[in-house]
């Protein structure tokens, strides 16, 4: 599938190019040794990311206790995870333009519900929760590619993408390929993680690929349960509604997960913050 997504790739200047900052912060995954203190230090590097930061450390989401107006204050509130993975989704809203054929708003709230969902599932399957949260984050940026491509044909698939996790087989048909194949593209065309990249590629199908990728796994149930929220139904009932298949094979527990869905509230939240 890969080389039918690679044609959304064949204008050079349409290849976004991934911020600075958002590339070192990539990079600090790998760092055991990295502190809470660089990574504010690498956020202050953009003003417009920074002052993206405050603006979510001070909202009633993350319900400071008092004003934060430095990074450093920020940092402190948020935690390291909090801190550089949204200042990672502020990166990425910013890397991509606003598209015909998606309602950019819609989209990351999108994007930012299969993140957080991608992370309660990592959590849940023993697999790294800020890693997953970055490839859920991620999942759906290959349908700006295909939208700058073909717009069209996209918002085509929006329009009849009514049940959760359909996306992917309406792509299929008119593309032959899926955005989870175009993120992929995209994925190695920055430089991420092969085990990432792979993950994309598979996360079409994932009961069909073998080895089995616990990743893939996640971040397609991580989709459905966004575009059930989205379109306001039960997500958990819809998860199982839409792969129950994938969830028996997980052993996913559905009690659980609908107790820690209920905890999160609205991962989608921090939307317009991140957008202006």
């Amino acid at each position: 599938m890969l080389a039918a997504a690679e044609k959304f790739f064949s204008n050079h200047n349409a290849l976004p190019t991934m911020p600075e900052v958002a590339s070192r912060l990539l990079r600090s995954f790998d760092d055991d040794r990295i502190s809470l203190g660089a990574i504010a230090d690498l956020v202050a590097k953009d003003a417009s990311l920074a002052a993206k930061v405050l603006r979510l450390a001070n909202s009633a989401r993350y319900s400071p206790s008092h004003t934060i107006s430095t990074l450093q204050d920020a940092a402190a509130a948020l935690g390291m995870d909090s801190l550089r993975n949204l200042s990672l989704a502020a990166c990425m809203c910013g890397a991509f333009p606003s598209v015909p054929g998606l309602d950019r708003t819609l989209f990351w709230r999108h994007s930012l519900a299969t993140a957080g969902f991608a992370r309660i599932l990592g959590r849940m399957l023993q697999l790294d929760a800020d890693t997953t949260y970055l490839a859920g984050l991620m999942m759906r940026t290959g349908q700006l590619m295909m939208a700058l491509s073909d717009p069209g044909q996209v918002a085509d698939v929006e329009k009849h993408a009514a049940e959760p996790g359909s996306r992917f087989s309406l792509e299929m048909h008119r593309f032959a390929c899926t955005h989870a194949d175009v993120t992929a593209s995209l994925a190695q065309h920055w430089h991420f993680p092969a085990a990432m990249v792979e993950a994309f590629k598979d996360a079409n199908a994932p009961m069909e690929i073998r080895p089995f990728s616990l990743m893939a796994a996640v971040l397609h149930m991580a989709e459905v349960l966004a575009d059930a929220q989205q379109s306001h139904e039960d997500p958990v009932k819809a998860l199982n509604t839409a792969v129950p298949e994938l969830v028996a094979h997980v052993h996913l527990d559905l009690d659980y997960l609908r107790a820690k869905l209920q905890a999160a509230g609205d991962l989608s939240s921090d939307a317009d913050l991140l957008l202006h």
